[in-house]
């Protein structure tokens, strides 16, 4: 227990450290002090009150949410398709995310200044969670009529194959600035987030950690399988949905507002079980949060250095993770 707790205490730390790292990083120097009065108020030159507050404060809250509710939802898509390898974007949710982008930004035209900012991140965001759910439906559907968990996996990336090409097909016939919009959401960016898509990724997070929070001891049960979780007592298909609406508030929200973040879901559950050495998720939940927050936030930091796409350093870091799970689970 209290190795547990001195773990905590180390990444919250470190999770903290990444923040006012990735603050201070960026093309112009600007030192502690200046960063800190920002934050606080205090009297520093308007244009840098600018780059702290509206650029360099949103990319590290970005960081910090989306990294958080990649790995939960990741953890949680793991554990129900007792698969390693599933993972939002694995599995297609991140993909059938984008479809739900793909139709707002370029199949309606409801993208003009007229509506507000406002009313286009709900709208994204409410595409983003339909396609999500879609496509976690559809292979929830299959796995009930198919057991191999591998096929299941397949399939998965088979939907994911079919949902590119069908957003590649509306890119064909969309008009050129929407086609420029829908192509710059696609690269995966920290850097166009806004403070009202920050306030809608902060509430669908809350909502979606509380229902992993609440699922934690359903979760832990169907470690064991379908069929023990049923003979303990615990209705699975209630259980199911719940997780599944978790999932796509997390991941979907996080693909609508900052793209097709890879790998982060898919690596970082496993880490935190390398590092609680547990598999009870009341640990591994919370763990899982704070770990993908600090990859994340350690991901946009390398990113600024070296001017790069933030999935570019994901999939960087990830691949050898991924790798070593494939590894140790040579059964898979």
């Amino acid at each position: 227990m209290k190795r547990n707790w001195l773990i905590f205490l180390a990444v919250t730390t470190l999770v903290l450290l990444l923040f006012l790292i990735d603050l201070l990083s960026g093309s112009a120097a600007i030192s502690l002090s200046d960063v800190l009065k920002a934050l606080s108020g205090g009297d520093v030159p308007d244009s840098v009150g600018t780059v702290v507050l509206n650029i360099r404060l949103l990319k590290a809250l970005a960081a910090l949410l989306a990294g958080a509710a990649l790995s939960v939802s990741g953890l949680q898509m793991q554990t129900l398709f007792r698969n390693p390898l599933a993972g939002p974007y694995v599995l297609g949710v991140s993909s059938g995310a984008s479809l739900g982008v793909a139709l707002f930004i370029l199949g309606i035209p409801f993208l003009s200044p007229s509506i507000g900012q406002v009313v286009s991140s709900l709208g994204m965001a409410g595409a983003a969670w339909a396609g999500a759910a879609l496509v976690l439906a559809l292979v929830a559907s299959l796995g009930r009529r198919i057991k191999d968990i591998m096929v299941i996996l397949i399939l998965g990336m088979m939907l994911s194959c079919g949902v590119d090409a069908f957003v590649q097909v509306l890119q064909y016939v969309s008009n050129e600035q929407a086609l420029k919009a829908f192509v710059l959401w696609t690269m995966g960016s920290l850097a166009n987030v806004t403070y009202p898509q920050i306030i809608i990724l902060s509430v669908a997070l809350a909502f979606g950690l509380m229902l992993s929070v609440i699922s934690c001891k359903s979760l832990n049960m169907l470690l064991l399988g379908e069929d023990y979780a049923r003979s303990m007592g615990m209705n699975v298909k209630s259980s199911r949905n719940v997780l599944f609406l978790s999932t796509v508030l997390l991941s979907g929200s996080v693909t609508a507002f900052c793209g097709p973040v890879g790998f982060i879901g898919l690596a970082v559950p496993h880490v935190a079980r390398a590092l609680m050495r547990s598999a009870d998720h009341r640990l591994l939940i919370p763990s899982s949060a704070l770990l993908g927050s600090a990859a994340l936030l350690f991901c946009d930091i390398v990113s600024k250095q070296f001017a790069l796409p933030i999935n570019s350093i994901t999939s960087l870091l990830g691949i050898p993770l991924v790798l070593w799970i494939v590894l140790k689970h040579k059964s898979i």
